[in-house]
């Protein structure tokens, strides 16, 4: 059985307050994008993990997709083992939700090749434990997420007919360090006001806090997204903690508006 784990966009983030626990309570918009692992799973003798592609980082045995399986057998499912081929087009420590994604559609795959008696809210609440964001892509539909990045609400956003051009260069950046940069804040207005504006007026009133925080230790990633926009793209930012930056089109982008970028990983589809 196969299935095609998806990538997520932030639209905005906001980091609004630090908490007592330590963790930041942000606003922010997730809307998922058509760049897709491929995940295949085969009932084998035991758990076995192929992942070729995009290189991942971190031991294998680690790998959220193994993790999302022994959830789920913990939690008292029959799932015997697999043999699992990841193939990964989505790329690591871009902050597009690679992992989660692979996480939460190995639970849905498994859930349908077993029939397994477990509704979506019983798999988000399995998933939680792996990633802030996992249980978004159950259902994979735009949400307006608070908290830690784990309390959603579904939103009616669509972007259709627009144009996705997303560029990932080789830096790294760590969550903690994006943080250690942030100051929290309360914004002028709430996100969720911000996004109902015509995307036109999104680059004026939309930002991603972690830009301020990142763009100095990382130009390249500054200079990718003054790029987008100088290329035509409506609106540009950086997506979660980084390090990819997308920008939307009107309009299919030239070869030469992409050429621009060819040193990087560059992915491009209409949405």
């Amino acid at each position: 059985m196969k299935v095609f784990p998806c990538a997520k966009i932030n639209l905005g983030l906001y980091v609004t307050e630090r908490r007592s626990d330590g963790y930041h309570n942000l606003e922010t918009v997730f809307y998922p994008i058509p760049l897709c692992d491929i995940l295949e799973a085969t009932k084998a003798d035991t758990d076995e993990l192929h992942i070729e592609g995009i290189p991942v980082l971190g031991p294998i045995n680690d790998n959220l997709v193994l993790r999302a399986l022994s959830q789920l057998r913990h939690a008292g499912y029959d799932v015997p083992p697999l043999r699992i081929q990841l193939t990964k087009n989505i790329p690591s420590g871009a902050g597009l939700g690679g992992g989660s994604s692979d996480a939460a559609f190995m639970m849905l795959l498994a859930r349908e090749m077993f029939h397994l008696p477990v509704n979506d809210q019983q798999l988000r609440q399995l998933l939680t434990p792996l990633g802030a964001d996992c249980p978004f892509f159950v259902s994979h539909q735009p949400v307006f997420a608070t908290g830690i990045g784990d309390q959603f609400t579904p939103i009616d956003l669509r972007l259709t007919g627009l144009w996705l051009v997303l560029v990932k260069p080789n830096d790294f950046v760590s969550t903690r360090e994006a943080y250690q940069g942030v100051t929290p804040r309360q914004p002028q207005q709430r996100l969720l006001q911000s996004i109902q504006r015509p995307i036109a007026e999104w680059q004026q009133f939309i930002v991603n806090d972690f830009e301020n925080s990142v763009f100095p230790q990382h130009p390249t990633i500054a200079t990718i997204k003054q790029g987008l926009l100088e290329a035509g793209a409506v609106y540009a930012a950086m997506s979660g903690s980084g390090s990819a930056v997308y920008g939307l089109f009107r309009q299919e982008p030239l070869t030469e508006v992409l050429s621009q970028f060819d040193e990087h990983f560059v992915f491009s589809s209409q949405l």
